[in-house]
């Protein structure tokens, strides 16, 4: 069971550790959510949370288990195009827990929030095209593409592409049914 917590600044360098530590290089393959045949490189830096967690239209939520170790991490942000959008991201398990339902519980339990908080109605996030196993677990939790694509981001101080032609997917899951009636 996860404990769920708002990220503060003092957990920044445990959370970069375990958000890169998820997608990128060798300690990812012990999961499946690995994006290091893909990307090499991180995934986020300190600075780039900090500036997350600063912000009023942001949050990070973090999952803990019963020993207080942080396993677990989602971004909320605001879609600052569309309101009533919440976009959902930087969703992370620790390589050596995942398939226990964290990212479920970290997915639901940042849904709520959204409806809580912000008053969010759609929740949309986006998953590189090629990685057709998280799409599907998205898609079994409700999300579905929209049919919109995005060219995957240039960032070479962060990452290097691995494979040509990556793109993003947008995928969209309304929240309609979290209001309470």
């Amino acid at each position: 069971m996860l404990i769920q917590r708002l990220a503060q600044e003092s957990d920044v360098p445990v959370l970069c550790a375990l958000v890169n530590a998820a997608y990128r290089g060798e300690a990812s393959r012990a999961g499946w959510t690995t994006e290091a045949d893909l990307l090499t490189g991180v995934r986020t830096s300190e600075r780039t949370i900090q500036a997350l967690l600063a912000r009023e239209d942001a949050c990070i939520l973090i999952g803990e288990d019963a020993s207080g170790v942080m396993a677990a991490s989602l971004c909320l942000e605001q879609h600052p195009e569309e309101t009533g959008t919440v976009k959902l991201g930087m969703i992370a398990v620790s390589p050596l827990l995942q398939n226990r339902g964290y990212g479920k519980a970290m997915i639901l339990a940042a849904e709520k929030l959204a409806v809580s908080q912000w008053g969010m109605q759609r929740a949309q996030m986006m998953v590189i095209s090629l990685r057709e196993e998280l799409i599907a677990f998205y898609r079994r939790l409700g999300y579905q593409p929209t049919g919109e694509t995005l060219p995957f981001p240039h960032q070479p101080d962060m990452w290097q592409p691995q494979v040509e032609n990556m793109q993003l997917i947008i995928l969209q899951k309304s929240l309609s049914s979290l209001f309470a009636t």
